[in-house]
């Protein structure tokens, strides 16, 4: 074979052109999953902030309730309706 062949200069090239969109699709492949994996600590992050918010609650109202029970729930029709 001889070096300077067409088609093996060819075929050279598209390797080239292959390796080179290999390497960039890795690329971002990596960084997509960083940004997953951030994305999911975040949201796991939020998701235990609310539910502490949610429990704070409930003994707020709890507490408001043991000072003043004769107020009533707050979500009771009045007797009108």
């Amino acid at each position: 074979m001889i070096e300077n062949d067409p088609l093996i200069s060819r075929l050279e090239a598209r390797i080239e052109a292959l390796e080179s969109r290999l390497a960039y699709q890795e690329h971002w492949l990596d960084t997509l999953d960083r940004a997953a994996v951030r994305r999911e600590q975040r949201l796991s992050q939020l998701e235990r902030i609310n539910a502490l918010m949610q429990q704070r609650l409930r003994d707020q109202h709890q507490a408001l309730e043991s000072l003043a029970p004769d107020l009533g729930a707050p979500d009771e029709r009045p007797p009108h309706y």
